[in-house]
């Protein structure tokens, strides 16, 4: 085979007309129940997780002070830019798959297949790692109850391993619950967003007559001449070997706290995932992507004025800056609610990341790239039933032995890879198919896309070199797979739909 040929085969496109009619075959179809409402319930129910209860305090003392609120509006702005990005994929192609289907429209089948291997392992250590968050807030829980679960099947300790059982269990709950069907995970998501939401308010509300105007001064603290980040070596940033230091409060400390607080966003990217399972996708999906991160960025905005305004940012603690913000007010009682609000934010979390991964396999398979007989849906819930449970089971074992922490943040730097690719899938496929009907139309293109390229990779350069090797060697995995089986299993259909590469 000419390298011509190769090269052709690696960036040959799915035809869009044809990924959308395989996506209506009964035997490969999933059933469309969603709604707007259902899908803005679903991006507030991933995005709010831990960050909102725990990186208040780390941005403010570490980098921002007050202004820290300027970060998370900073952080929502590069989300916004992504996210009307992913608005036009998902409105123009409603198949599963999100970030994995528009590449593969767009971009080729090589960098789909990185693309979609990159979610897989992104989705399922973000859901492991949330199982583990979840489970040591409901031992706290259970403890203030008098109920204390043994070490050995609770995570152990710092110095002693034991399994984290109820992490393992709480992922083969939500895996079983995707099973049965997405209407019914939607309806358990609304009263979970529903308890979160409440806590959420609550917190703002309780906290606003605490508040003293005194702690927003300086609202910029002045700049500092030490730099923001202590470690060393691979641990350090990527951006610190290239020269440049993060700095400390001042303005340039306003961003460099953006860096650390958008990873509290990541997550409305996983309602691009259900595309194949709304009513009206050509118009829903980009009210559901871009209203949950409209709500999601008002809260987190209203609480961090709050917290910075209850306690000095100096005196901030880094591990729950709103419960001990509180605890220094007296106010103890809102402590518990905290805790509550933080188990059902990781629940709906956990939920939600399984079902992204699983419909990304399930749209690889579907494809040829990953075995076929994962794409097969459920008789009776039509669901992916199959990769749902195999995945459910991969991510229960991960969140029942491995300790994760170090690995938590391959899932930050594979989102930022998937939405450049999705940024430059826009402008290319606005050049290569210029007649698509476009339900929904990124404004400002190139620019906007080009900003959100910009964005994400500034963000990318702030994750440490540790994360990019690991997420390089997962890659090169990837690419054995890819190599060694994909390409040998791409369906004929695949290969007569597919398109020259855009020149």
């Amino acid at each position: 085979m000419s390298t011509q040929n190769v090269t052709k085969g690696l960036f040959r496109t799915k035809n869009i007309e044809n990924t959308i009619r395989d996506a209506a075959d009964s035997e490969h179809s999933l059933k469309r129940e969603l709604s707007a409402l259902d899908l803005t319930v679903y991006g507030i129910g991933v995005i709010i997780g831990t960050g909102i209860f725990v990186l208040t305090g780390t941005a403010a003392k570490q980098y921002a002070g007050p202004a820290v609120a300027l970060s998370f509006v900073a952080a929502g702005v590069v989300c916004a830019l992504a996210a009307l990005c992913y608005a036009e994929f998902a409105s123009t192609v409603p198949v599963a798959g999100s970030a994995y289907t528009f590449s593969y429209a767009a971009l080729g089948e090589f960098p789909a297949w990185l693309i979609g291997w990159d979610l897989i392992l992104e989705l399922a250590l973000g859901a492991a790692v949330v199982a583990v968050g979840w489970s040591g807030y409901i031992q706290t829980l259970l403890a203030d109850i008098g109920i204390h679960v043994p070490t050995s099947i609770g995570g152990g300790t710092d110095s002693h391993w034991g399994l984290n059982l109820p992490a393992a269990a709480l992922v083969l709950a939500m895996t079983a619950l995707l099973v049965i069907g997405v209407k019914q995970s939607a309806r358990f998501t609304t009263a979970i967003v529903a308890v979160k939401v409440a806590v959420v308010l609550l917190v703002i509300v309780a906290g606003l007559f605490f508040v003293k105007g005194s702690n927003y001064h300086p609202f910029i603290p002045p700049t500092s001449n030490k730099s923001a980040n202590a470690a060393t070596g691979a641990a350090q940033p990527l951006i610190q070997h290239l020269g440049f230091a993060p700095g400390a409060y001042g303005v340039m400390g306003i961003f460099t706290a953006a860096a650390v607080v958008f990873f509290a966003f990541i997550g409305f990217d996983v309602v691009a995932t259900a595309a194949e399972e709304v009513k009206k996708p050509q118009r829903d999906l980009p009210r559901g992507i871009l209203a949950s991160l409209a709500v999601c960025t008002v809260l987190y905005v209203a609480v961090t004025l709050v917290v910075t305004g209850m306690q000095k940012y100096t005196l901030l603690s880094e591990k729950a800056p709103l419960a001990d913000a509180f605890n220094a007010t007296g106010a103890h009682w809102l402590s518990g609610f905290i805790s509550a609000g933080a188990v059902a934010g990781l629940t709906s979390v956990t939920l939600l990341l399984l079902m992204g991964q699983s419909r990304v396999f399930f749209a690889m398979s579907r494809d040829g790239l990953l075995p076929r007989s994962f794409s097969r849906v459920h008789p009776r819930f039509k669901t992916p039933y199959r990769s749902t449970i195999l995945l459910g089971l991969v991510v229960a074992c991960f969140a029942a032995v491995i300790p994760l922490k170090a690995l938590a943040e391959l899932v930050n730097i594979g989102t930022l890879a998937a939405f450049i690719l999705v940024s430059l899938g826009v402008i290319i496929l606005r050049r290569t198919r210029p007649d698509l009907p476009r339900a929904f139309r990124t404004p400002g293109v190139p620019y906007v896309p080009i900003a959100a390229i910009l964005s994400c990779l500034w963000l990318m350069l702030n994750l440490p070199v540790e994360t990019w090797i690991r997420f390089g060697l997962w890659m090169l995995v990837g690419l054995v797979v890819y190599f060694g089986y994909s390409r040998r299993h791409v369906t004929r259909a695949l290969e007569q739909s597919s398109t020259e590469p855009a020149e």
